[in-house]
């Protein structure tokens, strides 16, 4: 499997999200670009994406949770999008769901990819123990792993501490890993953080970077995880 990078353009702004775009081009990485819940809800959000180039690759993380047959007319109604690859729902939401999900999706789009989230980068098994779950992250995470497999999902979303554990479990799916910093960076609202490599080594194979390449110099930030690749 090819190693990505989805550049995390947590903006409302489409001007900024073109410069985003502009100023991440390299030949030297697989690029392509995290469109989450703030920007698709914007007044330009769905038109953007309607309009946005079919060379790039787009990841839709709207993170659906809902009934079953909710889910499955919410991704129906995605369907004159026809350049979005990715797409994520909440294994939370259980297995019916995601199955709703997938089947929808194939209707749809046959190319596009369902990623099963599990537990949020942004919890430390502190504040996951307050909602009501007695597990910890690894076994809960784990779990939910399997159940996205057994559902048919393309791909898992973990933090690289899970990546490890993951792969052993869904060897063929592909494994997308936010919670992305470089060594110095502060970790802001994240709990469970990692750098590129150590991502990737954990057996990652596309790694979500937001502010660590879209805050400061976007070119120089993107010279900078090419290095910190080798």
């Amino acid at each position: 499997m090819n190693k990505n990078i989805f550049i995390a353009c947590d903006t409302v702004n489409p001007k900024q999200i073109r410069k985003i775009i502009k100023d991440t081009q390299t030949k030297k990485l697989s690029i392509g670009y995290k469109l989450g819940l703030e920007f698709f809800y914007s007044k330009s959000g769905r038109s953007f994406l309607s309009k946005i180039d079919n060379d790039k690759i787009i990841f839709l993380d709207l993170k659906l949770n809902d009934i079953p047959n909710t889910c499955a007319s919410a991704v129906n109604a995605l369907k004159d999008l026809k350049n979005i690859k990715y797409l994520t729902a909440h294994i939370s939401g259980g297995y019916e769901m995601l199955k709703a999900i997938k089947k929808s999706a194939r209707k749809i789009n046959k190319k596009l990819k369902i990623l099963g989230v599990t537990v949020l980068t942004s919890l430390s098994n502190k504040s996951l123990k307050k909602t009501g779950h007695t597990k910890s992250i690894k076994k809960l995470v784990a779990q939910q792993a399997r159940l996205a497999k057994s559902a048919g999902l393309d791909g898992i979303v973990c933090s690289g501490h899970e990546a490890k554990i993951i792969r052993k479990i869904c060897k063929k799916m592909e494994i997308v890993t936010p919670g992305i910093r470089f060594t110095g960076n502060k970790t802001q609202d994240q709990k469970r953080v990692m750098t590129p490599k150590k991502a990737f080594n954990n057996g990652a194979t596309s790694i979500v970077v937001g502010r660590s390449i879209t805050q400061g110099n976007i070119k120089k930030n993107i010279q900078k995880i090419i290095k910190s690749l080798k």
